[in-house]
């Protein structure tokens, strides 16, 4: 038997700190602990050690595309793919944050959207039979999706929205910023929120691809909300612990051997949301 792997992007801090920390717990393998900055990981692995729990690091750059398809060869040389992917990477400009519009729009689905797709792109060939893909969204995405036009709103829950056509949506927002048209196009003032609406709707995407090209491998692919949590990002006025942000992706990552469901949908609270 070949040692299982789990991978969890962005897990220096916060709640990607916390879902590797319960995954050193739980999971019967090699849990990797991926970050940018070398030094905060390998810091991040050492506060883990004092705790008596054992991770690997493994540096990754998601907005760095080398570093992105590096890593994936990095896991299929060494374990023949990976069992537990974990997208938690992610950003969000805080509220009274003056930076306009049209850079917050950019630069948060370049790290959200963009660079998580392109994680998904190099790693979901190398994922497992009876793998799990946890991308960590937010319920800001469908309070986003609530608001963006009845046009929009009936293409981003469409069965048969393509990739390409997401791309070509997400790319559109970012466009229709820079000219401060976005409103005028159906598009919510919420640069974080349209950047998971659209995590959210390639996880589906993906999902429905996963059932028809690889039917029989048991692969589980989600878009969950942590919940509000206390984080360098999200501020410390929020009700939940990282470790409480930790449950519903650690959740979804641990479906257990067989389970056919969840699959393709949008989780908060291990419970499946309406999108």
């Amino acid at each position: 038997m070949s040692t299982k792997v789990a991978v969890v992007t962005g897990g220096n801090k916060g709640i990607g700190f916390a879902i590797v920390r319960a995954l050193c717990k739980q999971f019967k393998g090699d849990v990797y602990l991926t970050a940018r900055d070398v030094g905060r990981g390998q810091e991040a692995v050492g506060s883990l050690a004092s705790e008596g729990l054992k991770a690997f690091f493994h540096q990754l750059d998601i907005n760095d595309l080398n570093s992105v398809i590096n890593a994936a060869a990095f896991f299929k040389e060494k374990y023949g793919g990976v069992d537990v992917l974990i997208n938690n990477a992610g950003i969000a400009f805080k509220v009274a944050d003056t930076t306009p519009f049209a850079v917050q729009a950019e630069v948060t689905l370049k790290t959200n959207f963009f660079a998580t797709r392109d994680m998904l792109t190099h790693f979901l060939p190398i994922i497992k039979a009876g793998g799990r893909v946890v991308n960590v969204s937010s319920i800001v995405s469908s309070r986003a999706l609530n608001q963006c036009s009845p046009a929009l709103q009936q293409r981003f829950r469409s069965e048969d929205i393509t990739e390409e056509e997401l791309v070509g949506l997400m790319q559109q927002f970012v466009e229709d910023t820079k000219k401060d048209e976005h409103k005028q196009a159906g598009w919510p003032e919420m640069a974080y929120g349209v950047s998971k609406t659209g995590l959210t709707t390639l996880s589906m995407i993906l999902a429905r691809r996963l059932s028809k090209e690889r039917p029989n491998d048991g692969i589980l692919l989600n878009a969950c909300c942590p919940g509000w949590v206390r984080t360098d990002m999200a501020g410390s006025k929020a009700p939940k612990s990282p470790d409480e942000g930790a449950v519903t992706p650690v959740y979804l990552a641990l479906l257990p051997p067989g389970a056919t469901a969840p699959h393709g949908k949008f989780v908060s609270e291990k419970e499946v949301q309406p999108w």
